[in-house]
């Protein structure tokens, strides 16, 4: 026969409590609730004089546990932890992985390819972090990363190249053909007079090098973005001539928005990289993320 449990506090005082023993604060406690700061202290209050005994220290602008509190609050905390873990059991939810892309690659390749890989991994709850900022593993808890640059990019850190960059220049139908040039050009005229759309890469001047070095573009205007993305929405708006890696501009030329300038692409040594921790929670569900990464390289080539 089943011993029968003995008679527990309330479940609402425990809360409180253990909200107020991690925050040292009822104010705290009482915003992380959804409560007023009163209801935590009289929960805290009723639960002490049931007890029979004090479960903090008041002092006159803070809070300390007593003995007894710390012991009773790493036994409180352990239980909910317990009651957590019983229910997420019962309700499984899908396992929550962090990517930390730039924007342009976010927009320009890694969405239009989500719900293929959403579709085969259902139990993968997959949150895109789109910065241009250097996330970092621990302090924002990401999973993994794709960055832009050369290697090495720390300790710790597997690193697989995922593309080298080659850059490309494009611009609308329309202005091609305003400037009397149809299709693809190997000469200077397609830019004379109209923008050029920079980067904060700012490759233009390598590319114009390679391609057209006696070339006079003195009369280029310059427009400058800091993202790529926004470099091609502009060119796919007529607003001028774009540079950007031939992946993030593929399904715009393939969809007759953009045409490409010229057959020269610009290697510059830099390239995407898959990064992510060597010790990692969740390996098995990275190095699904990671293999799908790869796969869609390969299958692109």
């Amino acid at each position: 026969m089943t011993e029968a449990i003995g008679r527990l506090p309330s479940l609402n005082a425990l809360r409180a409590f253990e909200a107020a023993s991690r925050h040292l604060n009822f104010r705290l406690a009482a915003e992380e609730l959804g409560v007023t700061q009163g209801a935590v202290a009289q929960q805290v209050r009723g639960l002490e004089a049931e007890l029979g005994m004090k479960l903090f220290e008041r002092h006159p602008r803070a809070l300390s546990l007593t003995e007894n509190g710390r012991r009773y609050a790493s036994g409180v905390r352990r239980a909910f932890e317990m009651l957590t873990e019983a229910t997420q059991a019962l309700r499984p939810e899908p396992l929550r992985l962090t990517i930390s892309v730039t924007p342009t690659f976010a927009s320009k390749w890694l969405i239009p390819r989500l719900p293929a890989f959403l579709e085969t991994h259902p139990d993968i709850d997959l949150r895109i972090l789109a910065t241009d900022r250097l996330s970092h593993f621990q302090a924002d808890a990401v999973d993994l990363a794709v960055r832009y640059g050369r290697p090495p990019f720390g300790g710790g850190l597997v690193v697989e190249p995922l593309f080298e960059e080659a850059q490309v220049a494009v611009a609308s139908p329309a202005v091609i053909a305003a400037a009397g040039h149809p299709g693809k050009t190997d000469g200077p005229g397609s830019l004379r007079g109209h923008a050029l759309l920079h980067d904060a890469h700012n490759a233009w001047p390598q590319f114009l090098d390679l391609t057209l070095p006696k070339a006079q573009m003195s009369e280029a205007k310059n427009v400058r973005f800091n993202q790529t993305a926004l470099a091609i929405d502009a060119a796919v708006a007529g607003q001028g001539l774009a540079l950007a890696h031939r992946d993030f501009v593929a399904t715009d030329i393939a969809a007759g928005r953009l045409v490409r300038l010229f057959d020269t692409e610009l290697r510059t040594g830099a390239g995407f990289y898959i990064v992510y921790p060597r010790r990692t929670r969740h390996a098995a569900q990275i190095a699904d993320v990671h293999d799908w990464l790869l796969q869609e390289t390969r299958d692109r080539r």
